[in-house]
């Protein structure tokens, strides 16, 4: 009996070791989790979802292999592997808005997301596979600086960008208070010149308002992150106590690239109630509604305008798109930016995260705004000569239409 219970442990022990070994020829296309332990380095996979088809990882672990084996640099990082193999994953995909953030990446994204970070205050993206500023961030360095929505990023303290995802170009651009970078940027067709940034605390209050007289209301959104809804209540609060009358209101979303869809939507309910703000397309094509489940402060105020821009991105479309489509708002100032899909965030244990697009979006009339962005009712450029004056000539026509209610 005792050798038959040997037996069995050995039988085990063999099986365990064969299954580690030939585990990489099961893995599906998601639900993995990396881990490593070191002394020794182990790497340990676990599939939490079984995956529709079968994978042959045989040749990513023959070259692990060789890489654990051959490498000549010691020691070798395999966590950095681990983020490496997962971000190529990623990539793969060929979707600048589905991507796999590292600890650090991860954490300077959230804080951005929620207004209090260290950099220069600019949000990017991958264009035609070129770095692009989608907006600099009111208040920012990079707004002091002459950044521009567009501008294309060639080079980060002399490194040319080609190549690097936006997570590393974040980590290049990020920083300590006080410490400078210099990004080669060019604008539209104009020769590329070198911009020395220095890097500040970006604290961004996402709503502020103004008394504009003649009962025009103007709030600039800047971002739609964690505090928006709280900084929009405590805006409507004061408009709604401090202003005697209210005909117009100007929802300035320009330069704004979006952020949490449900803030939004939250935004939305100001103006009605009981009506679709934005419709979410699966991969199957089931659309679901997200309405307005509020009364609000602005749901009979006559005259409402949206100022956007090319920086207007995301939940900034969304919130156009709504207001236009269900309160004849009018629309001032640029095409907006065009990205018509959603991303699902989810973090991992080590600080790690992932976002991963899940769905597309649609206005109440079933628009999709991906790539092709929102045209303005009023066009309205915004000129060098602006820009030298500090002169807003897309706010003074907002502000002359709305004085017209």
């Amino acid at each position: 009996m005792n050798s038959f219970v040997k037996f069995q442990k050995f039988l085990v022990t063999i099986l365990i070791i064969a299954l580690g070994f030939y585990g990489g020829y099961y893995f599906g296309k998601r639900g993995f989790l990396f881990e490593i332990r070191k002394n020794p380095p182990e790497v340990k996979i676990t599939n939490q979802y079984p995956s529709r088809e079968n994978v042959d990882f045989s040749l990513f672990w023959e070259v692990w292999g060789m890489l654990d084996n051959m490498y000549l640099e010691r020691p070798i990082d395999h966590q950095k592997m681990v983020y490496g193999a997962i971000s190529g994953m990623v990539a793969a995909l060929d979707d600048p808005y589905t991507t796999f953030l590292q600890p650090k990446i991860n954490k300077a994204m959230t804080e951005a997301l929620n207004g209090n970070y260290q950099g220069i205050g600019a949000e990017l993206v991958l264009k035609d596979t070129q770095l692009t500023v989608v907006t600099p961030l009111d208040g920012s360095p990079a707004k002091a600086a002459g950044v521009k929505a567009g501008d294309k990023i060639l080079a980060i303290n002399g490194e040319v960008t080609h190549g690097l995802s936006v997570e590393e170009a974040v980590l290049k651009i990020r920083g300590d208070a006080g410490t400078k970078v210099t990004l080669k940027l060019q604008s539209g067709s104009e020769e590329a010149k070198d911009v020395e940034i220095t890097r500040g605390i970006i604290t961004v209050s996402s709503v502020k308002w103004e008394d504009k007289g003649d009962g025009v209301a103007y709030v600039r959104v800047s971002r739609f992150g964690g505090e928006t809804d709280k900084d929009w209540n405590k805006a409507v609060d004061e408009i709604n106590t401090q202003m005697k009358e209210l005909d117009s209101i100007i929802v300035d979303v320009r330069g704004n690239p979006g952020g949490y869809l449900q803030a939004a939507i939250y935004l939305a309910g100001e103006f009605y109630r009981n009506d679709v703000v934005v419709y979410q397309e699966d991969p199957a094509g089931t659309q679901l509604p997200y309405t307005t489940n509020r009364v609000g402060a602005f749901n009979k105020v006559p005259g409402i305008f949206v100022l956007i821009d090319e920086g207007s991105a995301s939940a900034s479309e969304i919130l156009a798109g709504a207001l236009k489509e269900k309160r004849d708002a009018v629309l001032v100032g640029k095409k907006s930016f065009g990205k018509g899909t959603i991303q699902d965030a989810k973090d991992f244990k080590d600080g790690s995260g992932v976002h991963i697009t899940i769905a597309k979006w649609l206005t109440p009339n079933k628009t999709w705004v991906h790539k092709v962005g929102i045209k303005p009712d009023v066009e309205v450029e915004i000129t060098k000569e602006d820009i030298e004056k500090e002169h807003d000539s897309q706010l003074e026509k907002a502000i002359e239409l709305a004085k017209k209610i």
